[in-house]
């Protein structure tokens, strides 16, 4: 139970900390709808995500309204398309994803998730035709989210879909040109994915999780900042004595259980109205563009002149471990990502660094080893060979394999421009400056192929 104090914490998070439901996202499994007939198939779709969206808009907002807390963004996350869209080819899932744009507009949600393709070890048909539709599908949808997994802990990098997401995203690219290659910003490349993000563009649901769920993402970068920010202001720990990172860490845990505490709760209810069982709370720090709504600026409580300056990589370990460790001790549904997002076009702090220069690509790659997502919304030239592009995923996915976590690249090369100039995608998404790519030639390693093997401790039982 809460105190009255906490109670009280929570009221002027929600008044001046931006402190929000980021999604609540409805997963909905597609198995059942498999049928080899592509009209059929794609009616099936349509009927049941109609069955089961038709009110979670309202739903959402009529919680968000009784308990005064808003809920941002709802959404709605499918099982592979790839997988139970397996028997048509590229024309095939370029109408399905017109199909399940439609449906996400009917519904009323932002975003529906789950263009999706698990390719860690090898290619089916259906993820060889969804990936080779990648360029067409996104250019012609506004609501579709795509996520691409070409690697794992247990099975390695699979370099030839390294290779092929190098090409398609500059596809893509050139597919939205009239639009700064927006199409790459609903496009993601995975290692280790989880089956149950709620978050996008990675959010799909896995082939384990049940036949409909409920799944929240909280975020709460304004509040941990503003909880800091008392801390330091106040000159001593809750003992009288010396603030330490110590004590600002355990600041920032029990300010992540607090803010899991209101998601979980939310997201039962909306679980409860819709009759639809409650499946995990994501956790993580998802920034916007909103000033005062930064997980860059939390660098600046914590001490750095920005976020990029030498220690942040420790700055960013510390805060994930700590929203992790609250998390956890407010739910026992954590899932998904759960700890900091450092998207660079979404964070009005990061942007800034990046802009003037404190920031560069291979900061944030180190960083990304310590943060739970990766390199994310990162604006480069529009002329970055695809070799290029295929380097930068290798790299991450190398990242993720070896230390058994998720990471993931969305970059977006941008057509006819380069370094210094800057890109516009509006809302969420926000603004970028384009960012330097590492000089130099990766063709004769990416050309190569094959798969790079999993490290020894994926024979783990």
């Amino acid at each position: 139970m809460l105190s009255e104090r906490e109670v009280t914490s929570i009221l002027n998070m929600l008044r001046n900390e931006h402190l929000d439901v980021r999604t609540i996202t409805l997963g909905v499994s597609l198995f059942d709808c498999v049928s080899h007939d592509l009209d059929l198939f794609i009616g099936n779709v349509q009927a049941k995500l109609r069955r089961y969206a038709a009110q979670l808009v309202h739903v959402c907002n009529e919680v968000g309204d009784r308990y005064g807390i808003p809920v941002v963004n709802k959404r709605i996350s499918v099982s592979p398309i790839a997988v139970v869209g397996a028997p048509f080819g590229p024309d095939g899932m370029v109408r399905i994803c017109c199909a399940l744009d439609a449906a996400a507009q009917e519904a009323g949600v932002d975003f529906l998730g789950g263009f999706t393709a698990l390719v860690e070890k090898g290619f089916t048909c259906g993820d060889r035709a969804l990936i080779e539709a990648l360029p067409e599908a996104l250019s012609q949808t506004e609501r579709i989210c795509s996520s691409i997994n070409v690697a794992s802990s247990r099975s390695g990098i699979n370099m030839d879909a390294v290779a092929l997401m190098g090409e398609q995203i500059r596809r893509t690219a050139q597919a939205t040109a009239d639009r700064g290659g927006i199409g790459c910003a609903k496009l993601v490349v995975f290692a280790n994915i989880p089956q149950d993000v709620p978050f996008m563009a990675g959010a799909y649901l896995g082939v384990g999780e049940p036949d409909v769920v409920i799944n929240v993402g909280v975020s709460g970068p304004g509040v941990v900042r503003k909880a800091i920010d008392r801390a330091v202001a106040a000159g001593h720990n809750n003992r009288g004595g010396r603030l330490t990172l110590l004590d600002l860490a355990e600041v920032i845990k029990r300010t992540a259980y607090k803010v899991t505490r209101v998601g979980e709760i939310i997201g039962g209810e909306v679980a409860r109205r819709l009759g639809i069982p409650f499946g995990v709370a994501d956790l993580s720090l998802a920034p916007t563009p909103a000033v005062g709504d930064s997980v860059g600026e939390i660098f600046q409580s914590l001490g750095l002149s920005s976020i990029g300056a030498p220690g942040s990589t420790a700055v960013l370990a510390m805060l994930n471990d700590a929203v992790k460790k609250g998390g956890a001790f407010a739910s026992s549904s954590v899932g998904g990502l759960s700890g900091a997002f450092i998207p660079v076009s979404e964070d009005s702090s990061i942007e800034a660094a990046a802009t003037s220069g404190l920031l560069s690509l291979e900061k944030l790659e180190a960083m990304t080893s310590v943060c739970s997502v990766g390199l994310d919304m990162i604006a480069i030239p529009g002329d970055t060979p695809a070799t290029s592009i295929a380097g930068l995923i290798a790299d991450e996915m190398a990242i993720g394999m070896i230390n058994h976590k998720t990471t993931a690249v969305r970059v977006i090369p941008v057509p006819g421009k380069g370094v210094g100039e800057a890109v516009s995608f509006g809302g969420l998404l926000g603004k970028a400056a384009i960012m330097s790519v590492p000089q130099g030639d990766a063709s004769a390693f990416i050309g190569f192929g094959g798969r790079i093997p999993a490290p020894i401790h994926s024979l783990k039982n």
